[in-house]
């Protein structure tokens, strides 16, 4: 396993390189520059000029390639160009710790409702039951971030005035530390974001547990242990439930990464100050270094995510080994 672990890390070196290249062309090759006008006015020629020497953009764009890699590789991820005060890494420390709290919190509320109801439809197989959490599985699949969440800042926080409808559950500049304080307030800030991302995380798990449960308990293992007169609780918890949530498991990685890549409606409509909502603006103020470098983290978690998969994988199935 570790050998196998070294490689897969070994191989990533390729693929984030290559990442990092072709995203830093694309930002480039957009239209406009990040000091073409600001405001409503146009930025003087000769002050572009010098801004654009001082920062490098005057420079072939290999070289301007190669020398943020150089300071890649020093940890330096670059400077802003509308916000000189700050750099990159500035931003990423800022946005990262919100997006990574939204991210496992909704991770977490989908898989402790998605997995005990897909387990309770595939043992209430073809009952209301059954059909009742297959109906609102769909359901919930089907109705996208963006819609959700205005229907609960609406509802909740327009008409009930019961919780925040934006922020993080901090003072200004709304950034929180990797551990936040477990307050009511920092609570009642993320119930209406969480919801909106883990709701269609549960519908997903929910379906698939329901799917795995419901192919295990055909098992002719299963069978057996029935024949020998064990009870239907033990069937179940002992023989049945650990298998049954390989397919899930197979899920938890890119779920993981994608909780916190796909943050970017969900930052947008609760004006969270995250990784996904800086992406955006970056994008309007071409702030090339910041898009390239969230992109490289957004990349590194995918990757991360999926050897997580794999090593979980081999864990739950012993039939699975990695020479």
């Amino acid at each position: 396993m570790t050998k196998y672990i070294i490689r897969r890390l070994l191989m990533a070196i390729p693929v984030i390189f290559l990442m990092v290249l072709a995203t830093f062309v694309l930002v480039q090759a957009m239209p406009g520059g990040p000091f073409d006008a600001v405001g409503q006015k146009s930025m003087p020629e000769h002050i572009r000029i010098l801004l654009e020497r001082r920062y490098g953009l005057d420079k072939p764009l290999y070289e301007q390639f190669f020398l943020y890699l150089g300071n890649l590789l020093q940890g330096d991820f670059g400077p802003l160009f509308r916000q000189p005060s700050q750099t990159v890494n500035d931003i990423i420390a800022q946005t990262f710790p919100v997006s990574i709290q939204l991210g496992l919190m909704s991770v977490a509320v989908g898989f402790t409702i998605g997995i005990p109801l897909g387990i309770i439809a595939a043992l209430n197989h073809n009952t209301w039951i059954d059909y009742i959490t297959t109906f609102l599985a769909v359901i919930s699949v089907s109705i996208p971030t963006l819609v959700l969440g205005p229907v609960l800042i609406y509802t909740f926080g327009v008409k009930l005035d019961w919780l925040p409808i934006a922020f993080w559950g901090a003072d200004p500049p709304f950034t929180l530390g990797f551990l936040p304080p477990l307050t009511k307030n920092f609570f009642l800030h993320a119930v209406m974001p969480v919801f909106s991302m883990g709701t269609g995380m549960a519908a997903g798990i929910t379906r698939l547990t329901r799917a795995g449960l419901l192919d295990v308990l055909s098992a002719d293992y299963i069978r057996t242990a029935r024949a020998k007169g064990l009870r239907e609780r033990t069937v179940i918890v002992a023989h049945a439930l650990k298998n049954s949530l390989i397919p899930v498991a197979t899920i938890l990685g890119p779920l993981l990464a994608g909780a916190v890549t796909g943050s970017f409606i969900t930052e947008q409509i609760f004006a969270l100050n995250g990784m996904g909502r800086r992406f955006v603006n970056s994008i309007g103020q071409r702030e090339y270094f910041l898009q390239t470098s969230l992109v490289l983290v957004y990349g590194l978690l995918l990757i991360s995510g999926n050897l997580l998969v794999d090593v979980l994988y081999a864990w739950l199935d012993p039939r699975i080994r990695y020479d």
